[in-house]
């Protein structure tokens, strides 16, 4: 099974084909998982945020459904990989970038309900669902992006670390979505919880970016080299 080209290389040669074929597979297999948890996560989400009028809730919902269709998109063509034996570039360019889209529109979402909530000011209700969601997220998604970036980075995959990123980028929103939920519990600010969902929308943007123009694997390499 042969993976080179701007989509992933066989990490300087180093791997061999069955390795990049169980790496392919593992990388499968995560993108499996993602879809699955983040449906669960992203109903009870946006039924729970709505219930309570938490904007930043349904945000992190809206943002569980962004996770599963970038998802979707890649667990397609690492499927294709596996019966095809190598890569199709093209298509997995475009995968890429539909995969960096789903960044933009979540910051879009993000902003525009952020807005709104600032606008309206209405007082969000507790939810004890949402807490205990957010906390659960806090504790899985960190171990499920760092076994995607482990995949990424193995396989020099832009693809796959798009994934990973995107799964980071739900670790954040949780920790930002939680602290504006404790927040006002502790100081009833009404204006935490929208500037809490602002949060993700740069982090989103700057993802997008890197995941448009194919720089995620030289980040990942930066990163190493800055180690």
């Amino acid at each position: 099974m042969t993976h080179r080209g701007e989509m992933g290389v066989n990490a300087g040669g180093e791997l061999t084909d069955d390795e990049i074929e169980r790496l392919t597979r593992r990388g499968l297999r995560l993108a499996q998982v993602t879809i699955a948890y983040n449906v669960v996560e992203g109903a009870v989400a946006i039924t729970a945020g709505l219930l309570a009028g938490l904007v930043s809730v349904v945000g992190f919902g809206v943002d569980s459904g962004i996770e599963s269709v970038a998802a979707v998109l890649v667990a397609l063509r690492l499927s294709a990989r596996l019966r095809h034996g190598e890569a199709d570039e093209r298509k997995e360019r475009v995968a890429l970038r539909a995969v960096a889209v789903t960044f933009f529109v979540l910051a879009a979402y993000v902003t525009v309900e952020g807005v709104r909530g600032l606008l309206d000011g209405e007082e969000p209700d507790s939810s004890p669902v949402a807490v205990g969601l957010l906390a659960a997220s806090i504790a899985v998604m960190p171990v499920l992006a760092a076994m995607k970036r482990r995949v990424g980075r193995r396989l020099q995959d832009n693809l796959i670390l798009a994934d990973a990123a995107e799964t980071r980028i739900c670790v954040l929103l949780s920790i930002s979505t939680l602290a504006g939920l404790l927040l006002h519990a502790l100081t009833g600010a009404v204006w935490l919880d929208p500037v809490a969902a602002f949060v993700i929308a740069g982090f989103a943007v700057h993802e997008g970016r890197e995941a448009w123009e194919g720089e995620l694997v030289e980040d990942v390499e930066d990163d190493e080299d800055a180690d």
